[in-house]
């Protein structure tokens, strides 16, 4: 039983990972934006998040320096896709495999660097119930701390007017220009948003799931992301959920080869991404679901006045 709730525990960390990154995504996408450059962003993140907590030893300042970097990064994407009218896919897959190149050339003097002791968080009493505590109660904050946003967002997509105004940019821009809203400021906003939750993410990575520097380290983690919000249709709770779902199939590797099962561990390291070809596979066979779930804007340009 003590293994079951390792594996629990494992499964909301690595979770957590794609939780960030797919809200983050989902908020661009919202607003009729597509970004495929999350690898990229979260690449650059890690090695950011990474090299500030070595040399400050702060885990706050090394989120915050991944979220930094994502913002920015998702920031110049904005202003090209969204200012300039750069094509969204070509422009998020360059973005990609800057972020991939740019990461490992910065990182190469931070590859033996460690970490400091890494802190022990649990909530108190609750941690120490037997099997639940480990599973549940012992993780780290930002465990906690997306399923808090992935709650605040469906609040605010779906009750607040600001959300509405989102929502109503991915879905008609045009409608949303004649009555007066700066569509392009708001494009902006949601993808620099966006941003700096894949770099949070790409930064929990490199500080707290994986507490190295390792060159790609994010290992097609920005891709299952971006295939969760198809997935999710849309929807933040879906996200949150997929997210569990596909950290579930990552760890369960590690435990079946802690368990000894006889299969190749080649086989067993594929495993997530099997899973998000089967899964996409299922989706892509009802096109009418996924159409009218879909942000109708979504990957168009938009320019005022034409």
């Amino acid at each position: 039983m003590e293994s079951y709730a390792l594996l629990i525990a494992a499964t909301l960390n690595a979770g957590t990972v794609l939780a960030l990154a797919a809200l983050g995504l989902l908020i661009n996408e919202k607003a009729g934006i597509v970004n495929l450059g999350a690898e990229g962003m979260m690449l650059c993140a890690a090695i950011a998040g990474f090299a500030t907590v070595v040399h400050t030893g702060s885990d706050v300042l090394g989120f915050a320096a991944g979220m930094g970097v994502g913002a920015v990064m998702a920031g110049l994407f904005g202003l090209l896709v969204i200012w300039l009218g750069t094509n969204q896919y070509a422009t998020g897959l360059a973005l990609s495999l800057f972020g991939v190149g740019f990461s490992a050339f910065v990182g190469i003097g931070y590859v033996q660097e460690k970490l400091p002791a890494r802190a022990q968080f649990e909530v108190p009493w609750l941690g120490d119930i037997a099997l639940i505590g480990p599973a549940l109660f012992r993780q780290h904050p930002l465990v906690y701390g997306a399923m808090a946003f992935a709650l605040a967002l469906i609040w605010f997509l779906y009750r607040t007017r600001t959300g509405l105004v989102l929502r109503s940019v991915g879905e008609s821009p045009e409608s949303a220009h004649a009555l007066g809203y700066n569509v392009r400021r708001i494009r902006l906003a949601a993808v620099v948003l966006g941003g700096a939750l894949c770099g949070l993410a790409g930064a929990y990575i490199s500080v707290i799931y994986t507490p190295l520097w390792v060159e790609g380290m994010v290992a097609g983690k920005g891709w299952i992301a971006l295939a969760l919000t198809t997935f999710a249709t849309w929807r933040p709770a879906r996200v949150l959920l997929g997210a569990y779902l596909f950290g579930g199939v990552t760890m369960l590797q590690f435990h079946l080869q802690g368990a000894g099962v006889d299969v190749p561990s080649q086989l067993l390291t594929a495993l997530p991404y099997v899973a998000t070809i089967v899964v996409l596979a299922l989706i892509s066979r009802n096109p009418t679901w996924i159409r009218i779930n879909m942000p109708a804007s979504l990957g168009k340009p938009f320019h005022p006045g034409s």
